[in-house]
Formats: structure tokens, sequence, C-alpha cells
């Protein structure tokens, strides 16, 4: 079974390479829209494959860190990186250029590492990322699934290579949550008290 949650942000970037002129040459926004979609063979004691309530927490805290913020890749100009730090408080570097499809890859990759590092506490099946969509405009998005992160030839993505400004971790919940899910520590979801017994 599938669930879907949207995310939306506003940001800006430079898509280094690409065919359209005013893409590559121009910093430029778009209004993005995310969908996350989840599947699972089981139903969790609520009969859901995983509760909305609980995207609201370390999975939106990260996509929220690209609202607002200007997005480059790493192997852009040292010059042009620069201006970035210097005229955008919110920033994110990113191993790959900023295209929405590297987004779809980045987010999928973003909430995997969050559903692989997290105790679940009310009888959660095998919750796990099956897509992501990233809306760039009203009529165009990019797609992504489990073999497009996996897919080098597409760029290796780490938790390392992804580097958020201060101000960005500032606004976290938990300023050290993306230092926690580098070293492997767990988040853990609440705990249930079950009102009927299954």
């Amino acid at each position: 079974m599938l669930i879907r949650k949207l995310f939306k942000f506003e940001n800006a970037h430079i898509v280094r390479n690409c065919t359209s002129d005013r893409c590559k040459r121009s910093i430029h926004g778009h209004s993005y829209k995310v969908e996350l979609l989840l599947k699972a063979s089981k139903l969790d004691h609520g009969q859901m494959v995983y509760d909305f309530g609980l995207l609201k927490g370390v999975i939106k805290d990260l996509f929220d860190s690209f609202d607002h913020a200007i997005c480059f890749w790493q192997n852009d100009s040292a010059e042009y990186i620069q201006a970035c730090k210097t005229f955008s408080a919110r920033w994110v570097a990113l191993p790959v250029s900023p295209s929405a499809e590297q987004f779809s890859r980045i987010f999928f990759y973003l909430a995997q590492q969050v559903l692989q590092s997290t105790i679940t506490q009310n009888g959660e099946g095998d919750v796990e990322v099956y897509s992501v969509i990233v809306h760039e405009t009203d009529t165009g998005y990019a797609q992504s699934f489990q073999e497009d992160i996996e897919n080098v030839q597409m760029g290796i993505l780490g938790l390392d290579q992804i580097v958020f400004s201060e101000q960005v971790q500032a606004e976290w919940t938990d300023p050290q949550m993306y230092e926690n899910l580098k070293q492997g520590l767990k988040f853990q979801n609440p705990e249930v008290d079950l009102q009927v017994h299954v």
C-alpha cells in the first residue's frame, strides 16, 4: 500500500550546463511541491502505513531546510558559491546540481535515511520510501525511485555531502538533528497507548 505526503517550499538556484540559457546563467526561483510516497505491506496498530503526524518531525524539518534558501552545486565556481553564502543566510550545498531530477533524489535519500534511523513503536511494518516527485512548476516534475538513488552515474549521495547553513540548522527543532543522523544515532517515535487490544 502507498501513502502520499505533500511538502511545499520556495527555493532559488542555477542549473549549470542545462540547455535553457535562462536557467544556466541566472539565479531564479521556483515554488516547489514535493510528494513523498511511502509504501508498506503491513499496517500499524492504527491501521495506517505510517502516521502522517510522524512526518511533521525530522523529515519535515529537513525538507523545510530548502524553503527560502538558495541551493548550489558544490562543483560550481568558488566565486558564485561565496556569493551565495555572503548574500543568503539560508543556503544548502549539494553534491549534485540542484535540478528537479536531483532534488527528487536528494529528498528520497534524506527521507530514506531518516526512516532507516527511526525506531517505530506502533507496530509499523516494512515502511520505506517508494518514490519522490518534485514539481518545479505546475507543468513539470521529476520522479525518482530506489534504483535512481543507487545509480552512481547520476551522482553519489551521502549525508556528509549535503551541507546546511548555520541559519538553517538554527531553525531546526533540534539543531543537532542532522549531526545525529550522520552519526547513526536513532530517532524514536512516541510510544502509543493502545485503546483497543489488537
